[in-house]
């Protein structure tokens, strides 16, 4: 005869699923509540964000400088002056050598473009001057027509940009201000809290901020890696604005997909215009092989090693980040996943039910005490 089903245990299993089915419905409608006050504060958030990432990049130094006597105020004044200063250098490394060689350049455009329109011309495509002429009024033409969209899109580009401004600016005095009362931040906030949570909150927030730190370092040395090989590349091919091209590349890689696009595209469109297609095409393959080899090989093994994630979860959690918001989303899904799992390893050290401790028999002595039965010396 075949066992039956228990209707007591059956009963049971149903009320303890039902139970912890609507445990997780809170839990969800928790996170969409928190998720949607981040929204409407996004303004605000953004720029806290961005100062903290600029923030575990200039600690460092700030540290050593407090260490060696410096005044809070002080070390943090001259850390964010060199940290301008640097991005100013960063920028004229950039922009010095392209406005030298603009001349040059702008005559390889115009050779390339030329170029282009005979090979186009030439079989298989067959395309003469009148057609090329005809696209280029039709699409004249579909411009005017939609200059209202144009003038939309160019407002909202402006935006952006003002917003970038504001952000970037907000997010400088923020860094100068963590970096000089950052660590009176702790000790406030546990008294502030009652209970238990004066003890774990900051021990989380202390472990999140070494996170922090390691996943700006790693992305840094993903960055550094980038540059040093696309830059040898381009080196040995000859191609022109190799230094510039390589501190875009790493400045690019704090960006994630857009970032490496752009300083693909710019590299691409040099070795173009002053080495002709064929060592265009090269470039464009030593590109997609660093590309792949980071996206895949590089950036998931530098992580998943500092952050304690495996290298799967932060190839899903990149990929899902963009498809729920974008570039920031992809720029913030690793450190929001690492932030995940610091918290819920605390949570779960915490929740963890202690070892039983063994049974002695009576009279025997602790195992903790010196042989003999002797008190530990004061």
């Amino acid at each position: 005869m075949a066992p039956m089903l228990s209707s007591e245990k059956t009963a049971a299993m149903l009320r303890r699923t039902a139970r912890i089915s609507v445990d997780l419905l809170l839990v969800l409608a928790m996170t969409t509540v928190a998720l949607w006050l981040v929204g409407k504060m996004w303004s605000v958030v953004w720029p806290l964000v961005v100062g903290l990432l600029l923030t575990t990049l200039t600690w460092p130094a700030t540290r050593f400088l407090r260490r060696h006597g410096w005044r809070p105020a002080l070390a943090a004044s001259l850390v964010t002056v060199l940290f301008l200063a640097l991005f100013a250098g960063i920028v004229a490394l950039i922009a010095v050598p392209v406005a030298s060689q603009s001349g040059e350049l702008t005559k390889g455009v115009v050779a390339g473009i030329q170029q282009l329109r005979e090979w186009a011309a030439g079989p298989p495509l067959n395309i003469d001057d009148a057609q090329i002429t005809q696209g280029l009024d039709a699409a004249v033409e579909r411009v005017q027509d939609s200059a209202g969209s144009v003038v939309t899109a160019f407002g909202t580009g402006v935006g952006a940009v003002a917003n970038g401004v504001v952000t970037a600016v907000l997010a400088l005095f923020l860094m100068f201000f963590f970096l000089k009362d950052g660590t009176r931040f702790l000790p406030w906030l546990t008294r502030q809290l009652p209970g238990r949570l004066a003890t774990d909150v900051p021990a989380v927030a202390t472990r999140c901020w070494q996170t922090l730190g390691t996943f700006v370092r790693s992305q840094a040395l993903v960055g550094l890696i980038d540059a040093v090989f696309i830059g040898v590349g381009l080196w040995i091919l000859g191609v022109p604005l190799v230094l510039p091209l390589a501190v875009l590349t790493f400045v690019s890689a704090f960006v994630p997909i857009v970032g490496a696009f752009f300083a693909g595209f710019v590299a691409v469109l040099i070795a173009l215009v002053s080495n002709g297609l064929t060592d265009a095409l090269i470039v464009l393959a030593i590109i997609v092989v660093v590309q792949q080899l980071e996206g895949n090989v590089f950036q998931p093994m530098i992580q998943s090693r500092g952050l304690g994630l495996h290298a799967t979860v932060v190839l899903l959690v990149v990929v899902l980040g963009g498809n729920l918001a974008g570039v920031v989303g992809s720029l913030l899904a690793v450190p929001a996943a690492a932030l995940t799992a610091v918290t819920w390893n605390y949570l779960r050290a915490q929740l963890e039910e202690p070892a039983e401790q063994e049974e002695q028999p009576a009279g025997a002595p602790d195992a903790h005490e010196p042989s003999g039965g002797a008190a530990a010396p004061a």
